[in-house]
């Protein structure tokens, strides 16, 4: 009897068939057309086919269109099954990369239920141990390589060598499950590695000199996934720094699975040295992979302008479970542990192991286990957080672990009033806002400078709507300072009525100066007497110039003042890429301010919420993109102050400003120079510097 008629192939049913059975029921007859299937393979594979629990006869064929025709022809059988009767039908086989098909079908006019079981295993060309590694050359040419990695082959190996010293770059991408990555030394020892979570791409760039190495491409608890291996090393243009380029004495050994030092294991009745070992991140997302041997380990991350992008601030224990270690978290009562790395007393967050030995760690957005991932960072429902890297780049994520704000602080905004739209409301993202009269309105210019010097402070957050604000929860008092308009303040009166309203609720002060001008001498009279109890942060100005701006200068006086200049993120206002971190300077645009009494650089460019003028004289509400000037970097700096002021209202406004200078991250000249003044601000850093004096510690 002939055989029902096929399907057009792009009507399949599509498998996603992997080294685990899969099975699917359904039924055929000579009055259907015949049951039809696809798949993909990424590589080489072998397939394993079964059909039974048949009722009647039913054969399979295995196909793939070669023609490009979207139909079968007889040549484009690969393999059949067509035993009579009730008997199991299967095919097994070798497949190369591609789309194909299998097909089922009923033997003459009859109707059979049926199962499809299928299953594959990917072929393998990497050595499955370290003592097998797959050698490849290595040169300044991209060498890339394919294969898969799973329950069945967690780990591949690859082996080179390096004839001189060189800057070796490695990325491992076309991850569909999470898989990571690790350099090892000619004895096994861990020099590197890269352990992002999910499906981003992992990448090794490091300078190492003339020998025999190692990669390791790992399957993250067993998860199944091809992957593209890509190797180049070119001729380094530095000489290396040795302790950079060499094995950590005592390390992770690969080769052996112990715990050793270069030349013999560590017996395990000998106490480990009392040493330390330091490693500092830098403004992008890094991974810090442990080595045991000292008693001590400090991990310190500073702010990840890539966190949007899913790539973390990653603490590297995938060699041991969980239930293997003590965790101490810095945020619970009492919790971390005491330390000064350099710049101050803060309070970490500790991991201890069985032998006693410890990590300090802070500014860390995960930890990443054999058997689990702990996600320590603060994520809010806001849609557009994600797209925040100016909050970021300062750790604020990592800060709200510890506080969101209080009822301690108050924020003062001194800047053009706030738009408002044509029911006189203000920008649905912001929060409820203490005005004096209307002099909040703002009738000075088409674009609310206010709104969005607000927006980046304070936005109303973990609310489904926009973007999150530095600080949730403070009380806000907003005044417009610009324009001269009749209700409008001076800087003055504006500040002495912000004083009076903090001190009438036994508030601490933070009060946000997002301009230029307006100097006066009853105005300093007033930063000079409230040093104890408010504040100032400032913005330097964008004239590009050696002169920080007034009344900005004033930093260079007070301890309560903080002068703001502006930092790059991974690219300009035009989409070109630059450092994070670097000073902003535009040929004939506009440049942030430096010279003496600069105090700290803060993100420019960034997304925060704004209010437009229409036709009719009121507001329209959006998101500006690029919200841009040492203004935008001042509101920065001001929540970043607020949250260190909540999590120890004791502290005075001149220790306020101390704290945003000792743990800002260093720019420039090492030490304080008139470019960066102390560096970028760390959010993260500053809080735990805060809590350690709020517990005692100096």
């Amino acid at each position: 009897m002939p055989e029902s008629a096929p399907r057009l192939l792009n009507s399949a049913t599509h498998l996603s068939i992997n080294t685990s059975s899969q099975a699917f029921t359904d039924t055929v007859s000579s009055l259907e057309a015949n049951d039809l299937y696809s798949f993909d393979f990424k590589g080489r594979s072998s397939f394993d086919l079964t059909l039974d629990g048949l009722s009647a006869d039913a054969d399979v064929k295995l196909l793939r269109d070669n023609n490009g025709n979207g139909r079968f022809e007889k040549d484009e059988i690969i393999a059949y099954s067509n035993n009579a009767g009730k008997l199991a039908e299967s095919i097994r086989t070798d497949l190369a990369k591609g789309t194909y098909y299998i097909e089922v079908y009923p033997y003459g006019n009859i109707q059979t239920d049926y199962r499809l079981t299928v299953s594959s295993v990917p072929f393998d060309s990497a050595g499955n141990t370290f003592k097998d590694a797959r050698e490849v050359a290595v040169d300044s040419q991209t060498k890339s390589i394919s294969d898969w990695v799973g329950k069945l082959d967690s780990k591949d190996y690859y082996k080179f060598n390096l004839g001189n010293t060189s800057d070796l770059n490695i990325v491992v991408d076309g991850l569909s499950a999470d898989a990571d990555l690790r350099l090892l030394s000619s004895q096994g020892n861990i020099l590197a590695s890269s352990v992002n979570i999910g499906t981003l791409n992992e990448a090794i760039a490091k300078t190492l000199v003339a020998g025999t190495y190692y990669v390791e491409v790992n399957s993250y608890n067993n998860s199944e996934t091809f992957y593209n291996l890509n190797l180049s090393a070119s001729l380094a243009q530095i000489i290396p720094n040795l302790s950079d380029t060499q094995p950590i004495p005592t390390s992770v050994n690969i080769a052996t699975g112990a715990s050793e030092a270069t030349s013999a294991p560590i017996p395990t009745s000998v106490p480990i040295p009392q040493t330390t070992y330091t490693q500092a991140g830098t403004l992008r997302a890094d991974t810090f992979t442990f080595q045991p041997g000292n008693s001590r380990t400090i991990f310190s991350g500073n702010g990840n302008f890539d966190y949007g992008s899913g790539a973390r601030d990653l603490l590297d224990l995938s060699y041991f479970a969980s239930s293997a270690v003590v965790l101490n978290y810095a945020n619970s009562p009492n919790g971390g542990v005491a330390y000064n790395s350099g710049n101050g007393t803060r309070i970490f967050d500790a991991v201890t192991f069985t032998d006693g030995s410890e990590i300090l760690f802070e500014g860390i957005d995960a930890i990443k286990f054999a058997d689990t991932t702990i996600n320590l960072s603060v994520n809010p429902n806001d849609p557009l957080f994600n797209q925040q890297w100016n909050l970021h780049s300062m750790g604020v994520q990592n800060a709200w672990r510890f506080t969101t704000g209080s009822d301690n602080v108050m924020i003062g905004i001194q800047d053009t009033g706030l738009g408002t739209d044509s029911s006189g409301n203000i920008h649905p993202d912001l929060r409820s806002t203490t005005f004096i009269g209307n002099n909040y309105l703002d009738e000075w210019g088409n674009s609310s400078h206010g709104t969005s010097v607000q927006g980046t402070i304070a936005a109303a957050s973990n609310n489904g709507i926009g973007g999150a604000g530095i600080n949730w929860k403070s009380d806000l008092m907003h005044i417009d300072v610009v324009g001269s308009n009749a209700p409008d303040y001076n800087l003055a009166t504006a500040t002495q009525a912000m004083i009076d309203k903090a001190n009438a609720q036994g508030k601490r002060l933070v009060v946000n100066i997002s301009l230029a001008g307006g100097y006066s001498t009853e105005f300093e009279q007033l930063i000079a007497s409230n040093q104890n109890t408010a504040l100032f942060v400032i913005a330097a100005g964008n004239g590009d110039s050696n002169t920080i701006a007034s009344p900005a200068d004033l930093a260079g006086k007070y301890g309560n003042v903080v002068a703001v200049g502006s930092s790059w993120g991974t690219k300009d206002y035009y989409g070109n890429a630059k450092t994070p971190g670097e000073r902003i300077s535009y040929a004939n645009w506009w440049g942030s301010n430096r010279g003496d009494g600069l105090t700290v650089t803060a993100p420019s460019e960034f997304i925060t919420s704004s209010a437009n003028r229409n036709a009719s004289g009121s507001f329209d509400f959006s998101y500006n993109e690029n919200f841009n000037g040492t203004s935008a970097s001042t509101a920065n700096v001001s929540g970043v102050a607020s949250l260190v002021w909540s999590v120890n209202p004791n502290l005075s406004a001149t220790q306020i400003k101390a704290i945003v200078s000792e743990t800002a991250y260093d720019l420039g000249n090492p030490g304080y120079d008139t470019v960066y003044g102390n560096g970028f601000i760390n959010a993260d850093g500053a809080v735990r510097r805060a809590l350690a004096i709020a517990r005692g510690f100096a």
